[in-house]
């Protein structure tokens, strides 16, 4: 009978996963084993036609100057119950020099509650191309609350071109301005 409740339990986790709101605004860090230091990373998650987008943010320090790319990306869940979240283009950065275009980012998120929070937590991994080595890393990432005082919201509020995704689309927007209040 404890193996039929374990193997139930085991079989429904896939289907609890799915049930699980994933939308909104997740902050916090990405490890990069390589070099190992943190970074401040951020997803805003949507909705749309029954299908996850997003937009990532990823915001490094060199030489006391403060550096960002802001990327959309695809969002799902696989069977397993992951959050698997894909870079897709490359929307906004301000690197001192040409980024690599065919660099892509592939993070295997567990979604978690821990007391009153929602966590995503995982691994991160890029890919391996001519010029560059797969790096490796860990995520660690809460839902917000709010967006105000988020990096990623302020570059969605100062860049409508980047909440093309959410305004052209239909789907519920990551960001409301205040005058859409």
């Amino acid at each position: 009978m404890k193996f039929m409740a374990i193997s139930l339990f085991a079989l429904c986790l896939p289907v609890i996963a799915f049930c699980q709101d994933i939308t909104g605004l997740w902050t916090g860090t990405l490890y990069n084993d390589s070099t190992q230091q943190f970074h401040d990373y951020e997803i805003g998650i949507s909705k749309e036609n029954g299908k996850y987008v997003g937009i990532s943010k990823t915001c490094f320090l060199k030489d006391q100057k403060k550096y960002e790319a802001v990327k959309k990306v695809k969002v799902r869940i696989a069977a397993d119950g992951k959050i698997v979240v894909e870079d897709g283009e490359l929307v906004y950065n301000n690197y001192p020099v040409q980024a690599p275009k065919e660099v892509r980012q592939l993070n295997v998120l567990d979604l978690q509650k821990k007391d009153d929070q929602y966590l995503l937590s995982g691994i991160f991994v890029t890919n391996t191309t001519k010029k560059y080595l797969p790096l490796t890393g860990k995520i660690s990432l809460k839902r917000s609350a709010g967006f105000s005082s988020t990096d990623l919201q302020h570059y969605l509020q100062k860049d409508q071109a980047a909440r093309e995704m959410n305004t052209n689309t239909g789907a519920e927007p990551l960001v409301k301005n205040e005058k859409d209040k």
